[in-house]
């Protein structure tokens, strides 16, 4: 490991050591664009001069299509962790660590549409990768238009569409695990108007027991072009997907064969079954060239079935919602002033009801539906108004003020006990103003150094503000903190060298915290106070070796020192303050490099290192720190004016490095059984695929 920290410290040296030769130069104003790990520019959504990191397809190409999580881990100061296809938690900076599943503490969007449900749960692997030209993520509550968050936002962009002549595109992946992926595409422009459809379908058996995958989804996305000052957009997005679940295993399994299930999900059979939809309609207007909004309506529908060994779950939820976004200049004296200023609404309305699972009874044939448990129904409000301003004081110093306002609500209805024991009840969150501050200061052409402060909150999910009886927690409040963060961007002027590092302190207030108290209950509490500090810092380089060879390597380097700050455990007496923060890495690397010779042969390479992460809040036990190397080796060929057909084959974990891809935190053993902290990450693998694209 500290060879590893010595060789990362060099190559962090050497470009701030040029930085500090470059001498400023009075040259005009140049907003803080983007940082882009080694992908082509793409279009920012991130408000003003609010820093903000992307990917696309140069970074995507680096991993399977099916390996989504992959990708993202080469954002600095994020970390994806993956149980399975469908079990995922993001977590940025440390935020969402202590969720135990799924993705919280961040806000989601798909095109600008928000699809991070009510309580702020979003579900990442409702949407396929291969249907994304890019993912922008903004770290932190600094996002003032996108829901400030503790965590920050994440934005899926959909392929952009643009004056093209009319194509299909296929591409079919086959691989390790009974892997079968087919995506086809159809992109048409005349006009006025412009479409895309995408169709894709996968099944993977999986590596573990029990892990079976299936999914099919479309997406079609439209612009008309009503006038040259109006424009209407279509979204339709559906994921139907199957899932078997194969859980989390404890230390002995997981050394001894990572391939098996949990004893009780394969016992049962468990899986998930689910149907997403998302329908969004958006008019553009150009009021002038001083005036721009942007308006979207947006519905979602998600219906989840999942029977698991405790109970089966049977719930829906209907969502929908507006958001509103103007944005324009305003000229005073010689400078003018960049404004936005709009709101997001968001209301769903979530059924959900459990029922015995009578698997054991079965005869062996997996789960079997029994008497009804339990039925609720919960209504879910949420806004968030926001509003920022830009000014340019000098040719090289901007500064941006925003602020978010956030008011949430639940009403959760006992549809099951309608007597006395009826526990039905609402829940209103006091408003909260979350106001941020951004600077920008050119040092030079190729240099900006940037500053933020920013105030961010993170709703209690709906498993917090329940206890296992139902009851509604009234002493439960939203976490609270405030981002501090500095930063400096170098890009050189051939664009071949870039490189970003950001240096940040956020201290949190009432910590959420979910204590385990049964087989998949809990009880949500504000425990304390947690202190997130640490270093991002992402670099590039393309050179040419000859004429037509192109190497580029690059690196993304994640410093994690997150600390309970106070932080006592009164029901186990223990006083956890000044521990490491559970669940998160304090060291992860990305790194790798990517040649192409000219003749459409390309190779990509990358690694992964993970440090090893303190499963309990005591830090008394830690998961393993683990390496893992890819490989892809691709080809590319215009056969035709029309016909362009492509190659590929990779290996992921060449090395058969045995890792857990997931954890759980502070699991417990129940019935004298061990806890289960781990989910194995697939072993050595193989994938290959097709990809043809033809022009009508």
């Amino acid at each position: 490991m500290k060879k590893t920290l010595f060789c990362f410290l060099s190559v962090l040296i050497s470009p701030l050591i040029a930085l500090t030769q470059v001498t400023t130069e009075n040259d005009s104003i140049t907003r803080l664009n983007e940082v882009i790990v080694i992908d082509t520019l793409t279009a920012k959504n991130a408000i003003g001069i609010v820093p903000s990191q992307i990917i696309g397809t140069t970074t995507f190409s680096n991993y399977s299509p099916v390996d989504f999580i992959s990708s993202l881990n080469q954002v600095s100061g994020l970390y994806a962790l993956s149980g399975a296809l469908n079990t995922n938690r993001i977590t940025i900076r440390g935020v969402g660590s202590r969720t135990l599943y799924g993705t919280d503490k961040l806000r989601l969007y798909y095109n600008n549409i928000p699809i991070t449900n009510g309580t702020g749960s979003s579900t990442i692997e409702a949407f396929d990768l291969e249907n994304l030209t890019s993912v922008e993520v903004i770290k932190g509550p600094k996002g003032t238009g996108f829901g400030t968050n503790l965590g920050g936002a994440i934005i899926l962009n959909t392929k952009q569409l643009s004056n093209q002549p009319t194509k299909l595109t296929n591409n079919t992946t086959i691989g390790s695990y009974g892997l079968f992926k087919n995506s086809l595409g159809f992109t048409h422009a005349q006009d006025n108007f412009y479409m895309t459809f995408q169709y894709g379908h996968m099944e993977i058996d999986g590596y573990r027991e029990n892990n079976r995958f299936e999914r099919d989804g479309y997406l079609l996305n439209t612009i008309f072009k009503l006038s040259e000052k109006s424009e209407l957009g279509l979204l339709v997005n559906h994921i139907d997907y199957s899932a078997q679940i194969a859980s989390s295993i404890n230390e002995e399994n997981f050394n001894d064969d990572p391939t098996q299930a949990a004893f009780t999900w394969k016992a049962s059979q468990g899986y998930e079954d689910n149907n997403y939809s998302l329908i969004g309609l958006s008019h553009t207007y150009y009021a002038s060239s001083n005036l721009k909004n942007t308006t979207s309506l947006f519905y979602t529908y998600l219906d989840h079935y999942e029977p698991a060994p405790f109970n089966i779950l049977d719930e829906y939820t209907n969502g929908y919602g507006l958001r509103t976004l103007f944005s324009g200049n305003l000229d005073i004296l010689k400078n003018s002033i960049f404004y936005t200023f709009g709101g997001e609404l968001y209301k769903d309305e979530y059924n959900w009801q459990t029922f015995e699972n009578l698997y054991e009874e079965n005869d062996g044939n997996g789960s079997l539906e029994g008497d009804k448990l339990s039925q609720n129904k919960e209504f879910r409000h949420q806004f968030n108004g926001f509003a920022t301003a830009s000014y340019s004081f000098t040719s090289q110093l901007t500064a941006q003020l925003g602020l978010n306002i956030n008011k949430t609500q639940y009403d959760f209805r006992d549809l099951f006990n309608l007597g006395e024991s009826n526990t039905s009840a609402n829940r209103n969150f006091k408003a909260l103003f979350l106001p941020s501050l951004d600077i920008n200061y050119t040092l030079s052409p190729t240099n900006q150094l940037y500053a933020n402060i920013s105030r961010g909150f993170s709703n209690p999910s709906l498993e917090e503000t329940l206890a296992p009886d139902g009851i509604i927690n009234p002493d439960i409040v939203q976490e609270t903190g405030t981002n501090y963060e500095l930063g400096i961007e170098h890009e050189s002027k051939d664009n071949r060298h870039k490189f970003n590092i950001a240096l940040y302190v956020m201290p949190i207030k009432n910590l959420l915290v979910a204590k385990r108290v049964g087989d998949n209950q809990y009880i949500g509490r504000n425990a304390g106070k947690t202190k997130h500090q640490g270093i991002d810092f992402d670099w590039s380089y393309k050179f040419n070796v000859t004429d037509k060879i192109e190497i580029s390597p690059f690196i993304s380097y994640t410093y994690s020192n997150h600390k309970f700050i106070d932080f006592i455990d009164d029901e186990a007496n223990e006083d956890y303050s000044d521990n490491d923060l559970t669940g998160v890495p304090k060291n992860k690397i990305n790194s790798g490099i990517r040649t192409n010779f000219g003749n459409g042969l390309f190779l990509n390479i990358t690694h992964q290192f993970v440090d090893e992460i303190p499963l309990t809040d005591a830090n008394s036990l830690y998961s393993d720190s683990f390496n893992l190397l890819n490989f892809k080796l691709g080809y590319k060929n215009q056969i035709s004016e029309q016909l362009r057909v492509g190659f590929d084959f990779g290996i992921n974990n060449i090395t058969d490095t045995r890792y857990a891809q997931s954890v759980l935190i502070n699991a417990s053993g129940f019935g004298g059984n061990a806890p289960r902290y781990f989910y194995p990450g697939n072993n050595i693998n193989y994938y290959g695929g097709v990809k043809i694209n033809y022009t009508l």
